[in-house]
């Protein structure tokens, strides 16, 4: 037996359905709404209250996010990003700042009477790039070739070439405060365009004398043997 209500009365109260709200000004509809809304919002805080456990872990990860979000923002300020690389079993880094790209090492044509650290040139995407060996400039022990070769295209507004590389080691943050100036055993021609070594021994070049130093930037003695290349 049924008491004769009508179940949508007002001691079951529904939300209104969309598309029909009750009815009078735009005001009144508006205060529908915002009700309901409210008690949605209501019953959401009632069905999560967070134990203080629960609490202090959200005060914690917040302060870890916050902390993180502090530390990316300083960017540039403290830290170098670099791409790390072996020559000669030793490991070199240059700021991505002068670096364009990093290219496999393929299809690489000799030049004759140019330096010998002058690998030759690629023909990258229709760009021709020189492709300096700085282990050679550097007078390291010479490895060879091997699959693992790659480039690393260095660039500014004058120019680009390409520094041969034996392995790539990887993209790499590393805190200026922890550069120091230099090793005793870092000697030779490189401390010319060394900006810094880490404490694991990573020898830092400065790109930016690289691609300004009149020793390394060889591309108008080449420009003969560029033209021949391109016909």
């Amino acid at each position: 037996m049924t008491d004769g209500k009508d179940p949508r009365s007002s001691d079951n109260p529904q939300p209104p359905q969309s598309g029909s709200l009750p009815g009078g000004s735009t005001a009144d509809r508006w205060e529908v709404i915002r009700r309901h809304l409210e008690a949605g919002k209501a019953a959401l805080e009632r069905e999560f209250k967070p134990t203080p456990e629960e609490r202090l872990k959200i005060l914690k990860a917040r302060a870890q996010t916050l902390a993180q979000e502090a530390e990316h923002d300083k960017g540039d300020d403290f830290y170098l990003e670099v791409v790390e690389f072996l020559l000669a079993n030793e490991k070199y880094a240059l700021e991505l700042t002068h670096i364009r790209e990093v290219y496999p090492l393929k299809d690489l044509t000799l030049l004759p009477c140019t330096p010998s650290f002058v690998r030759g040139i690629i023909n990258l995407r229709g760009r021709i790039l020189s492709i300096i060996d700085l282990k050679q400039f550097f007078e390291l022990p010479d490895t060879g070739l091997t699959d693992s070769n790659c480039v690393i295209v260095l660039h500014s507004d004058e120019l680009e070439f390409g520094i041969l590389a034996d392995v790539i080691l990887g993209l790499r943050s590393i805190p200026k405060d922890a550069i120091q100036r230099s090793l005793p055993t870092l000697t030779g021609i490189r401390t010319d365009y060394l900006r810094g070594v880490t404490g694991d021994r990573v020898a830092i070049l400065d790109g930016s004398k690289i691609l300004s130093d009149s020793r390394i930037t060889v591309h108008e003695e080449m420009d003969s043997s560029l033209t021949q290349f391109r016909s």
